[in-house]
């Protein structure tokens, strides 16, 4: 038997079938904490943001994250001992802002850091919307 008249919604519409995404798992080659650092990162950004000519990048980024970790760790070592050695805290300085800068360029090139996701009304807006008032606002 023929139905009569416009087909409904459900008659139209064609049942496809749905694709899971999968998230990059982690290169062999990190260590630990750098693949711990790969999988905070990959699991905070949706499942497709990381396509296979960014690995690289993500993988150097991880490892500039973990070894910026271990130069703070040095540093603390060093600011607990009873003579601070000033030649080597700076030495561990600089290597501190080198891993800085080339986490910053690196999350910025991958647009994961505030600065490359954040338009400038959207930040304007959360400064605007902040709930915790200045001192000099009371």
């Amino acid at each position: 038997m023929i139905k009569r008249g416009r087909k409904s919604g459900a008659e139209i519409a064609v049942a496809s079938p749905v694709s899971v995404m999968q998230r990059p798992q982690a290169p062999l080659e990190l260590t630990p904490d750098e693949t711990v650092e790969w999988e905070a990162i990959v699991d905070t950004m949706p499942a497709d943001w990381f396509t296979r000519e960014t690995h690289g990048l993500l993988k150097q980024y991880c490892r500039h994250v973990v070894m910026a970790c271990r130069v703070a760790q040095l540093i603390d070592t060093e600011m607990a001992r009873d003579e601070v050695d000033y030649v080597a805290l700076d030495k561990l300085g600089q290597m501190q802002a080198r891993e800085t800068s080339a986490i910053k360029a690196m999350a910025a090139s991958m647009r994961i850091s505030q600065q490359a996701s954040y338009t400038a009304k959207s930040a304007a807006t959360g400064k605007n919307n902040r709930t915790v008032k200045r001192p000099w606002e009371s």
